[in-house]
């Protein structure tokens, strides 16, 4: 059985996830197709998901506005889109393409396989977006829209109007570090890939010297909830070493002055 046969018998396990079948199969097919998989292949080269991607970016972002205004029409225009912003984030729809187990239908070529493509946070999200779209073009709005609904239901039960702290990543995790008496937390980018149009942004986020996550995003702002949140999960792990860190006192190294005396030098902890 070749590798196109096996994409194929997966697409039918994939519908059965997703609880949505194509009539057009080939929209399928093309949300689930890398750029780097497409450009391989002989002409006429197969369509790659990049315009499903941006399609499904504003189908998704519409279909939640909607849904929002529809349970909440007396919230103000900043409540709702902090809301949005929250239901959308590159965080959020990782974690769906990670239930789907998106990664794994994707078709890609041999470089991105061996660098780990399928677990790349951004090339799940686009393809997550992309089927999102390919839905859309195969039924139209109200099938995009009942997917969405099953999908983000779960999400938008953890929202609180009232309290939009836990929906800010970055809020929340400075809050939980204040809160131990640690400094607020330092984003740097160590990475930036890819080209203008699609520019992937890498962060790592450290507090006291320590690399406590890595995060990725299309924006540096995403790419920082990302972090944000990554370092969130994992931060009762992580309190006790940052204080470690925090209370143990700088190296004193005694060095000879040119006269043959000595005099104290202070090194930082990090």
């Amino acid at each position: 059985m070749s590798d196109l046969d096996i994409f194929e018998e997966n697409l039918n396990r994939l519908e059965d996830e997703i609880r949505y079948y194509f009539r057009d199969r080939s929209l399928l097919r093309r949300a689930l197709t890398h750029r780097s998989f497409a450009n391989e292949q002989p002409d006429p080269r197969p369509p790659h998901n990049e315009a499903l991607e941006f399609l499904g970016d504003a189908v998704l972002e519409f279909l939640v506005s909607s849904w929002l205004l529809e349970l909440y029409p007396d919230l103000s225009e900043g409540t709702l889109s902090k809301m949005r912003a929250y239901m959308v984030s590159a965080v959020n729809l990782q974690k769906q393409a990670v239930l789907l187990q998106l990664g794994n239908y994707l078709l890609l070529n041999r470089g991105e396989e061996k660098t780990g493509g399928r677990k790349k946070s951004a090339l799940q999200v686009d393809a997550y977006e992309a089927v999102i779209a390919a839905i859309y073009l195969d039924r139209g709005v109200e099938a995009a829209k009942e997917f969405v609904r099953r999908e983000f239901a779960a999400t938008l039960s953890e929202i609180d109007p009232t309290n939009l702290t836990k929906t800010d990543y970055k809020t929340a995790l400075q809050e939980r570090l204040q809160s131990h008496g640690l400094p607020t937390p330092h984003y740097a980018i160590i990475e930036s890939l890819g080209p203008d149009h699609n520019r992937i942004f890498q962060i790592e986020l450290r507090v006291n010297g320590l690399c406590l996550s890595t995060g990725e995003g299309t924006t540096i702002k995403s790419a920082h909830q990302a972090a944000a949140a990554i370092a969130l999960d994992n931060l009762d792990e992580q309190i006790e070493r940052m204080k470690e860190v925090a209370s143990t006192p700088a190296e004193i190294v005694v060095e000879p002055n040119q006269n043959g005396s000595s005099h104290d030098t202070q090194l930082p902890n990090d």
